[in-house]
């Protein structure tokens, strides 16, 4: 199933390293689909970065700006990206 709707990514509280949860389902939303919403490439959202999750049953679209904001160097999330 596909959510057409936009959720809020979450920072995971008390991981090492910077991890994003979907704000629909949860799961871990994978820095190799974080991207930076510039242009018309990516979705029609009010949001300077998105994620999308890979989740089987989500696929929700996530405004990861909130939850960015919220980790002390933003940049280091896509330095580490796998």
């Amino acid at each position: 199933m596909t959510d057409n709707n936009h959720y809020t990514a979450i920072l995971a509280q008390g991981s090492a390293v910077p991890t994003l949860l979907c704000g629909h389902c949860h799961s871990i939303l994978s820095r190799a689909r974080i991207f930076r919403n510039q242009g018309d490439t990516h979705q029609a959202i009010e949001c300077n970065t998105i994620g999308l999750c890979s989740a089987d049953d989500c696929g929700a679209v996530n405004c990861c700006d909130e939850a960015l904001a919220q980790v002390e160097n933003p940049e280091r999330l896509f330095d580490i990206a796998s």
